[in-house]
């Protein structure tokens, strides 16, 4: 071990190593923000002993307790993080997949993972076959062949809300050998436990409902099998990536929140998906939790509350070829839900759905122009009243 010296020091070297001796004495009730790269270690064997933190990019103490706290959530091993919640789609998939291997995917994944498998995982030799969101674990074991490593599920999809029977295909996967791996965003943990129903890993873009602001980027990645764990932790330290103390201060603030806040978007997103259901211009509601929307009965099995996010199919434009300018009119009339992608965050908004459905793999079809909303904290009642009058200026 290194012993202190008494060297005497000139002023210039006393101001450079002035105050970085402080010890934090205070107990805080967030734990203590460490902005660091470099890692001072105790002695020289230390600095290649592997079992200690050597470097900040690795993650320091804020890092490491939103890590813990995201296994919590997830009832899993301490999360692993990644710089978004795309980046650990992509990680993960990565880490577990070589060349020569076959991955499936439910049409209803998120698109820019999707455009991941078409464009990088071909690139590297991996296969992508995309199957139907509503397929059965038997269906998705038919088409599983010798080469599938893994299923990649969105239950429910952030479009359409397709519900997967998520614990039968994974018990189905796993007597197959083949891997099982979700996107839990929606769900984020609180209200979905995939790993519980025997999925391996759940992924979630912390972005969302975690960080609930809309001001910081991270994903997460949560299992229970070292194996797959010790697969990511490679990946992450090869591909050299981390993510920011203060990012993790800001969602682990955010974590402290997410049941009180889910409570309040899931009353409001019920209320206003209730009221919708009964409008004139409303074809249908796509929102699991409302009895005999699709995947409602797997919904009301598997999971523990609603989120804030739905869609709703409005009545077709008299001429198809005006559905486009008419379904913007309608988006356009809203004032009190932004336009904008993404969602999780305080505030509700409102996107096109139909541009994007055309690319799925499996394209769905419905009577009319599909919507998605994000039904935010602000009162029900404005909310409803905003999409009343853009429903008005709709059917004019």
């Amino acid at each position: 071990m290194r012993q202190a010296g008494k060297l005497s020091t000139g002023r210039k070297t006393r101001l450079l190593r002035a105050g970085s001796q402080v010890s934090a004495e205070a107990k805080t009730v967030a734990p203590p923000l460490q902005r660091g790269s470099t890692v001072l270690l105790p002695d020289a064997r230390s600095l290649y002993d592997y079992s200690q933190t050597s470097y900040g990019r690795l993650g320091l103490s804020m890092q490491t307790a939103l890590s813990q706290a995201i296994g919590e959530l997830e009832d899993g091993q301490p999360a692993r993080l990644f710089p978004s919640g795309l980046a650990a789609i992509a990680g993960t998939l990565q880490a577990l997949l070589k060349a020569g291997d076959e991955l499936l995917v439910v049409g209803c994944a998120y698109a820019p993972a999707r455009r991941f498998c078409d464009h990088v995982l071909k690139r590297y030799g991996v296969a992508t076959r995309y199957v139907p969101a509503s397929a059965t674990a038997d269906e998705l074991m038919a088409l599983a062949g010798p080469a599938t490593r893994l299923i990649l599920l969105e239950s429910p999809g952030s479009l359409t809300f397709e519900i997967q029977d998520v614990p039968a295909i994974a018990a189905a996967a796993r007597a197959r050998g083949i891997l099982t791996v979700i996107d839990n965003t929606w769900g984020c943990g609180l209200l979905y436990a995939p790993l519980e129903f025997g999925v391996d890993v759940s992924l979630q873009a912390l972005t969302k409902y975690v960080s609930g602001h809309s001001d910081v980027f991270m994903g997460s990645a949560c299992s229970r099998d070292p194996k797959i764990l010790e697969a990511i932790d490679a990946f992450v330290r090869d591909f050299g990536l981390g993510v920011s103390p203060d990012d993790a201060y800001l969602l682990l603030r955010g974590l402290r929140t997410l049941e009180v806040r889910l409570k309040r978007h899931g009353d409001n997103a019920l209320k206003v998906a209730a009221w919708l259901a009964e409008q004139p211009e409303v074809r249908q509601v796509l929102c699991p939790a409302l009895p005999g929307a699709p995947g409602h009965e797997l919904w009301k099995r598997d999971f523990k509350g609603l989120n804030g996010l739905f869609s709703v199919v409005l009545a077709p434009a008299p001429n198809e070829s005006e559905a486009g300018d008419k379904v913007e009119t309608f988006i356009d009339a809203l004032t009190l839900f932004g336009l904008g992608f993404s969602w999780g965050g305080y505030e509700s908004l409102a996107i096109h759905c139909d541009p994007q459905l055309k690319f799925r793999p499996d394209k769905p079809r419905f009577d009319g122009p599909v919507v998605r909303l994000h039904v935010g904290l602000e009162d029900p009642d404005d909310l409803i009243a905003d999409l009343r009058h853009a429903l008005d200026v709709y059917a004019a």
